[in-house]
């Protein structure tokens, strides 16, 4: 990629080698030996400007000016951000054991949790997550609840992060219940004329 962004630069523009090398990240012999057919003999040349490295106007403000050096535009690409890749998350054997004392406290004191929210924080089935809030769960006898964060099945952030979206899921509940019922019609207040207190 280098070389062929020198052959293009060699024959497109009036930059000096060492602005090339420079931008190109070569020797400035080897600049050199591409220009004279040495070096890369049979490479095409790749449009530094099409690619987004550098604008047109910056390489005709370099070549006014051989002391000056060529300044890499910044590219599209590196705004972009590649996705997240999800992972399962994994909760040693020593902790799992410690998993239903997690939800158990959760459930106490954040019944805002929604069981999926719970079992995407803490690693476990909603299957697991029923039978602690029914106390059907095998274990239900030893169950203590505790702080998961504490326990070290996830972190304070995320615990953080999902009782935020949760309250904010419920708002927005509350307010598409409220939009969807019926505004009801006040009657109009008739004001009765008020009586003669004196008889004519």
């Amino acid at each position: 990629m280098p070389k062929a962004t020198a052959v293009w630069l060699i024959d497109n523009t009036g930059l000096t080698f060492d602005q090339i090398a420079d931008f190109c990240g070569l020797h400035p012999l080897e600049v050199k030996g591409i220009a004279d057919g040495e070096v890369g003999a049979g490479i095409r040349g790749l449009d530094p400007i099409g690619q987004g490295m550098v604008t047109r106007e910056e390489l005709e403000r370099c070549q006014k000016d051989p002391k000056l050096r060529l300044k890499i535009a910044k590219s599209v690409a590196a705004d972009v951000k590649p996705p997240k890749r999800r992972e399962p998350r994994y909760t040693p054997l020593s902790k799992r054991q410690d998993r239903p004392d997690g939800i158990a406290w959760l459930l106490r004191h954040h019944p805002e949790l929604a069981d999926q929210q719970i079992c995407k924080l803490l690693g476990t089935t909603k299957n697991t997550v029923e039978a602690v809030r029914e106390r059907t769960h095998w274990k239900s006898q030893e169950i203590r609840p505790r702080d998961p964060v504490l326990l070290g099945l996830c972190q304070q952030i995320e615990l953080d992060d999902a009782i935020a979206r949760a309250k904010a899921d419920a708002e927005k509940a509350a307010n598409k219940a409220a939009a969807a019922r019926p505004v009801e019609a006040k009657a109009p207040v008739v004001e009765e004329p008020a009586e003669a207190n004196e008889a004519e």
